[in-house]
């Protein structure tokens, strides 16, 4: 099989956690998670995984870049913006385990990777790209002019024989109203070939609705292969010329589940490791399930290389 690329947009956050009196840095991001997962279970010789994103010239950021390398996923358009810096969160735990995230990312690199003067040229070789990969937070940090150039290089990739990968992923705090988000989102969906879906996050966008119903809204939007995930229970997949699958979750036992972190993420990488090296429908959901069953047994987004199912 012949090398494709993939190359996978969004944001990589500085993450600080805090347990007791420990607190504890890493990084974290929906799409950087998908894409060191793809990364992982893929022969580089068939499938190669591009981070696209902007940093600062800091330290944070070339620890990131440095341990994005370690991964095998390449950076070579990730761009090291001056008086910028990467983004910032904070996970406050309460005594009942439950999570509150709080963020400093108005200023962030990633928010301004398509106004640079390098911008151009990314963008023409993406174009040119197999594959791209968004998620909603992919689009929901950039600025309406930025989005526009976004979705102008998903429709000249797709016009090249490229094709288009949508994760729903939907922040409400993020957009500016719900209205824009539905705009923006018919309009990326028009130039989609593979979207992933999570039926919490589409509730929230457009409304409560069967799922029968969501999978057609979205196939009449213009996407051929619609996954929705749907955590423990079994995902759908339904291609337009095929018929509608539904592929068995793997079952754990409730204390074998640590931290359900990136376990979305992870699935649409399994998904996607299986599914764009020649895999069928099926066999890629299989994949998705056994990959975030794996994750969700251990803590935080990244699990150790050596806790990977074979």
């Amino acid at each position: 099989m012949s090398e494709k690329k993939i190359a996978v947009i969004g944001e990589c956050m500085i993450e600080l956690s805090q347990k007791g009196t420990e607190l504890s840095r890493g990084f974290g991001g929906d799409t950087l998670n998908t894409s060191v997962y793809i990364a992982r279970q893929v022969n580089p010789a068939a499938l190669t995984v591009q981070y696209v994103t902007a940093l600062g010239q800091d330290s944070f950021s070339q620890q990131m870049l440095d341990a994005w390398h370690a991964e095998n996923v390449k950076t070579d358009l990730t761009q090291r913006l001056e008086n910028r810096l990467p983004g910032l969160y904070y996970i406050e735990t309460d005594s009942s385990g439950e999570r509150t995230f709080w963020y400093w990312r108005n200023e962030a690199a990633a928010r301004f990777w398509l106004e640079s003067e390098q911008s151009d040229a990314i963008c023409q070789e993406l174009a040119h790209y197999d594959y791209l990969y968004l998620s909603g937070i992919s689009l929901a940090i950039l600025n309406p002019q930025s989005r526009e150039r976004l979705i102008a290089l998903l429709k000249a990739c797709r016009a090249n024989g490229g094709k288009v990968i949508f994760d729903n992923n939907y922040r409400p705090r993020l957009w500016a109203s719900k209205e824009e988000t539905q705009q923006v989102y018919r309009e990326v969906l028009k130039c989609t070939d593979i979207a992933f879906l999570t039926l919490d996050d589409e509730d929230a966008l457009w409304g409560e609705k069967p799922v029968d119903e969501v999978i057609a809204r979205t196939h009449a939007a213009g996407v051929s292969e619609v996954v929705i995930k749907r955590g423990a229970e079994s995902c759908i997949v339904s291609q337009a010329d095929a018929e509608k699958l539904e592929v068995p979750a793997v079952t754990l036992p409730k204390e074998n589940v640590v931290d359900t972190t990136a376990a979305g993420d992870s699935f649409s990488a399994g998904y996607l490791a299986v599914r764009l090296t020649g895999g069928s429908a099926e066999e890629a959901a299989k994949r998705g399930h056994l990959t975030a069953s794996t994750v969700i047994q251990y803590r935080g987004a990244i699990i150790p290389r050596d806790a990977m199912p074979q």
